[in-house]
């Protein structure tokens, strides 16, 4: 069965092309994958991700969908959004958003959405496709929660009451949104505020869709009334491993810390790897650590394997302990892993270096600054909005929505500027309607790169502050953990003993690293985003490199 789908509302839209705009102005790089594997309009569908950033994850699926694919994605979200007088309200009604019911929002703990999911049923029957976070809610946190059942229960529902219809199918498209950047506390760089790692402006952010799960009435008769419920618990789980296969699940923050420092040593800066490719180096490292971590202490009926796990167990709990122990150091100084990579710089060739930089960056700030002026007004509204917000909760209940109140405000706020500008300069509007969001964007490009600039000249002054004896030791001291994260990705993790040239071949376009002499040279005065040498990277002068507290 294929139907039409339902009309793309105007509002709709403007919704999609309005944010598809913000969020690639707040987002450094935003790359998808597995687009191919969006079944098209008309096929009944549903799409569940995972969610750690309030209304933004949807916003950024409703975007990462190609219109051509669905016309339209209807989505769901928390009922308390619902009937309000602002703009969020506003925004989530104007797009067809069905409102869910939770437990925790109502005194007694008592819901019923039989309604909500009667909606849900029809406009997958028309052929739509519905958005559900099977989280149940958005949480800051470095792991996936357990799923809950609806989208299951809701297959099947969908499925009994097309029972009779040989022909109705309908897919289940698991995604994985993975946001770079995790810090554990804000800094301020030109009246810029920066908070934990979904929220940092000009992060990076990965969306991967799945190849889909088919179902009809046929081919799963066990999911058609009245069934059992462990079925249901079956298709829930298999929905938990894709979605989890595509981002960082991990029970604490520090083993991400460890992961991410592991995979930084096997495929080093300048490794020309795609963002998904960053993302799985990292979670197969990840992974590792976890498993060695819930290694049972006996393998009943096999010593000789039994013996070997323990072995191994160790060696890989020694090697997060090392690890973190020089990543530790390192924050102290303020240095990155790749300034120790290689032999400390003779002190005449780091005090050029930093004349250069720090020459560079003073170029670049002066170009950025009357532009600056325009953003100014946009980052001290956006400021004294999210830091209102943080006080209405605690952080576990607010911090996942700051970054949809730094989208909100800083379209609201960016749109007064331009048009205020535009009247301002009357009888020039018909031209600086065009200059003045020219000039703004440019002024980002100038700032980011300026930018890096600076942190490069401050890197390089801490590396002489440290001194080249103590540099020389911590060199060895990388040497050996080189060594064993090698042995572990290519003997026990069956990752490529060459990374710079095998990921320099595979993987898509979107690297993280420019390519040519020429693209180097121009790249500060390109119209595009520029090349990140680092998925890690952001807009701010230092590097956060460690974590939340667990309790957050």
């Amino acid at each position: 069965m294929s139907g039409k789908g339902t009309p793309t509302p105007w509002s709709y839209m403007l919704i999609r092309l309005l944010f598809r705009f913000v969020l690639k102005i707040f987002y450094g790089s935003i790359v998808v994958e597995g687009t191919y594997n969006i079944p098209k309009t008309g096929k009944p569908c549903i799409v569940c991700a995972n969610h750690s950033n309030s209304l933004t994850d949807a916003l950024m699926l409703v975007t990462a969908i190609p219109p051509k694919e669905r016309n339209m994605l209807r989505l769901t979200a928390k009922a308390t959004q619902f009937g309000k007088r602002t703009f969020t309200s506003w925004l989530i009604e104007s797009a067809g958003t069905v409102p869910i019911k939770r437990r925790k929002d109502y005194a007694d703990g008592t819901v019923d959405n039989t309604e909500v999911m009667e909606k849900l049923m029809e406009a997958l029957e028309l052929g739509d496709a519905v958005c559900l976070f099977p989280e149940g809610m958005s949480r800051y946190h470095p792991g996936i929660a357990p799923l809950k059942t609806g989208v299951a229960r809701l297959i099947s529902d969908v499925l009994t009451r097309n029972r009779n219809n040989p022909d109705f199918e309908i897919c289940l498209l698991t995604c994985s949104v993975t946001y770079m950047q995790v810090g554990p506390h804000g800094a301020f760089l030109i009246l810029i505020p920066f908070v934990r790692h979904r929220q940092h402006f000009r992060s990076d952010v990965l969306v991967t869709f799945h190849p889909p799960m088919t179902f009809t009435p046929k081919t799963h008769p066990e999911l058609l009334a009245p069934i059992d419920y462990n079925n249901i618990r079956s298709l829930t789980a298999q929905m938990s491993l894709q979605i989890s296969s595509g981002t960082i699940d991990s029970p604490s923050w520090d083993l991400v810390r460890v992961a991410k420092l592991a995979a930084r040593i096997y495929a080093p800066l300048g490794t020309r790897m795609t963002l998904g490719d960053h993302v799985r180096v990292v979670r197969t490292f990840l992974e590792a650590f976890k498993a060695a971590e819930d290694t049972p202490d006996v393998v009943a009926g096999h010593p000789e394997d039994d013996e070997k796990t323990k072995i191994e167990s160790a060696e890989l709990a020694q090697l997060r302990v090392d690890l973190t122990t020089y990543q530790d150091q390192l924050a102290r100084w303020g240095i990155k892993d790749d300034r120790i990579r290689r032999q400390p710089l003779p002190r005449r060739i780091i005090l050029w270096r930093m004349i250069v930089r720090l020459s560079w960056s003073i170029c670049l700030f002066s170009l950025s600054f009357p532009g600056q002026l325009l953003w100014l007004p946009i980052f001290l509204t956006t400021f004294y909005a999210v830091h209102n917000f943080k006080k209405t909760g605690p952080i576990f209940d607010t911090w996942d929505e700051i970054a949809q109140y730094k989208l909100i405000y800083g379209l609201m706020s960016g749109l007064c500027v331009w048009f205020g500008a535009t009247v301002f300069t009357f009888p020039f509007s018909a031209f600086t309607f065009f200059i003045v969001p020219a000039l703004m964007w440019m002024t980002l490009r100038w700032f980011e790169d300026a930018v890096s600039a600076f942190r490069a000249f401050t890197s390089l002054l801490r590396l002489l502050l440290v001194g080249k004896p103590t540099l020389r030791s911590m060199h060895a001291r990388r040497e050996d953990l080189h060594a064993r994260v090698m042995r572990l990705a290519v003997q026990t993790l069956a990752l490529p003993e060459d990374p710079e040239a095998y990921f320099a071949r595979h993987g898509g376009k979107e690297k993280g690293r420019v390519r040519g002499r020429w693209e180097s040279g121009s790249r500060y005065f390109s119209i595009k985003r520029r090349r990140k040498r680092d998925w890690n990277e952001t807009l701010r002068l230092y590097d956060i490199v460690d974590y939340p507290k667990e309790d957050f």
